[in-house]
């Protein structure tokens, strides 16, 4: 444990460090890496541990951002009082959510889901208090001028964004290599063989699905926070697809490789730009290349890599040790 600490505490000091020598886009970027990291470990945990299959967790992100949004707006908290809130209203969404999804599961869950996905965000349009389709604004204020003129708004999201992920990180290690964990993988591997060995499958699940809308909220709020706006184009159809793609790249059942599907799912519109810009058409390409990137890397992920490159290298590493 005291190991683990000392990592994290040492990443969490180099990324602050690089956040303050890059230039603001790659700030920027790197914000919206934290929070994919956060939004795929959600995944991790419910599908790659727990066995549950969900498309839901871009709506799941929403309740955490407006949660936020609000808690902001009108009560003129700390921001770490509004990602607070972000969890917990999202937790208690999530138990409610589980709780009705516990006796599906396949194609039916995945199916309830995206139902969520897609009518979630769309509720917003209907309420004047949310904004309705311009949304709300996410203002967390100025940095603390402690930390100079030179110290820009985006540095400011950035050092937010990549302590909260760093927790987030550490709290869902810890809990997936705890007897949570260990209970989780025994459901996905055989629910049958779980309860006959006195686990109560139901109730896991419901605690799956509440801790990972806790990481989906406490994500969305992070979003809100880097683009300061919440509202329900933010949170589409297309984040929850994209997450999903994200995971899928990165491996579904492997944490340490969020980050890399977070870098994965912030890239693939950078190159999609280059290689529009030299095809000398980068209005139309850009509607279609991203899909096509995105849809080429499935398919090697797919073949070379089903479960991760992590998996793999880790896997190579047992390999060269052997011999």
């Amino acid at each position: 444990m005291r190991k683990k600490i000392a990592f994290f505490i040492l990443l969490g000091w180099a990324l602050l460090i690089i956040g303050d020598r890059v230039d603001e886009l790659r700030v920027y970027q790197g914000a919206q890496i934290a929070m994919y990291t956060i939004a795929l470990a959600s995944i991790v945990l419910l599908t790659g541990y727990s066995g549950q299959v969900s498309l839901g967790n871009g709506a799941m992100m929403a309740v955490g951002g407006y949660s936020a949004a609000l808690t902001l707006n009108n009560l003129q908290t700390p921001i770490w009082f509004a990602f607070l809130m972000a969890i917990l209203v999202s937790a208690c969404f999530g138990s409610l959510l589980g709780a009705a999804a516990a006796r599906l599961s396949g194609p039916y869950l995945a199916g309830t889901t995206l139902a969520l996905a897609v009518g979630l965000p769309a509720i917003a349009n209907q309420f004047s208090f949310l904004g309705g389709e311009p949304g709300l604004l996410f203002d967390v204020g100025f940095p603390p001028e402690r930390f100079g003129e030179e110290f820009t708004q985006y540095k400011w999201f950035f050092w937010i964004a990549s302590v909260i992920a760093l927790l987030a990180l550490f709290i869902t290690s810890n809990i997936l290599q705890s007897r949570f964990g260990r209970t989780w993988r025994a459901i996905r591997g055989n629910s049958l063989a779980a309860e006959l060995a006195g686990i109560h499958s139901s109730r896991m699940k419901v605690l799956a699905f509440t801790i990972s809308s806790a990481l989906a909220g406490l994500a969305g709020a992070v979003l809100a926070m880097t683009i300061s706006l919440v509202a329900p184009g933010a949170y589409s159809l297309t984040l929850s697809f994209a997450l999903v793609t994200g995971a899928v790249l990165a491996g579904v059942s492997s944490l340490p490789g969020v980050v890399l599907g977070g870098a994965i799912l912030v890239a693939i519109p950078e190159i999609a730009d280059a290689l529009a810009g030299r095809f000398g058409n980068a209005d139309s390409l850009n509607n279609y290349l991203p899909g096509l990137i995105t849809s080429v890397l499935l398919i090697l992920s797919v073949i070379y890599t089903p479960n991760g490159p992590g998996e793999n290298l880790r896997k190579h590493l047992r390999k060269k040790h052997a011999h």
